[in-house]
């Protein structure tokens, strides 16, 4: 899986330095020099990334990003594109693990913040990738939602999530399945059936992390 983390980083690279730092994504508030601060800060600064788990930290990696952003843009991307190997989520040991979906998750991001953006064609073995981590996310995400959530990515297999209820099928893409469940359901070319106030929670459901 390594080998499409690292295709992902360096297209996300190329079309960083093209469509330039101002350019918008589909992080709210974020332009593509804060996308690409965010990540370099990630496996540069894990001491910054604390903030995820203890609340008091949050300010600290805030001003730690907020300073990679401030660099010339060229380098901060030039650091995105060669990551340290000693990073403990860059390493070429983990790197398969913890970087596949992040990295396509947030050259999507990029891609799906500008006009008439199309779906990519991703290959089988690609969406297989995605598809494994997208599974786990589905159980993680939708644990305390109110409903049975069927998700299925037809041709490679399906989870069950939710806290029980309601039945929804959730069908796409592994990669429109991942946008849909970190947080980004209104760029996410998914079917959601079910009973229709329940599919509204769902795409109105607060999944960011």
């Amino acid at each position: 899986m390594s080998r499409y983390a690292q295709a992902e980083r360096r297209a996300l690279a190329d079309l960083l330095l093209e469509l330039g730092p101002e350019a918008p994504t589909l992080c709210e508030g974020w332009t593509a020099r804060d996308l690409a601060a965010h990540l370099v800060t990630r496996e540069r600064r894990p001491d910054a990334g604390l903030g995820v788990l203890f609340p008091p930290l949050r300010r600290h990696g805030e001003a730690v990003r907020t300073a990679v952003a401030a660099r010339p843009y060229p380098r901060v991307v030039a650091e995105l594109r060669h990551p340290p190997v000693w990073s403990p989520v860059s390493n070429p040991l983990v790197e398969g693990v913890t970087n596949v979906a992040e990295m396509f998750i947030h050259h999507e991001d990029l891609r799906r913040g500008q006009p008439a953006w199309q779906p990519r064609s991703l290959g089988r073995d690609f969406e297989a990738a995605l598809w494994s981590r997208t599974r786990t996310l589905a159980r993680l995400r939708l644990r305390r939602f109110p409903g049975s959530v069927l998700v299925q990515a037809p041709g490679l297999g399906d989870a069950r999530a939710g806290a029980g209820g309601p039945a929804l099928r959730l069908v796409g893409a592994p990669g429109e399945l991942l946008m849909f469940l970190t947080g980004r359901q209104r760029a996410a070319r998914v079917q959601l059936d079910g009973a229709a106030e329940v599919a509204a929670k769902l795409r109105g459901r607060d999944l960011r992390m």
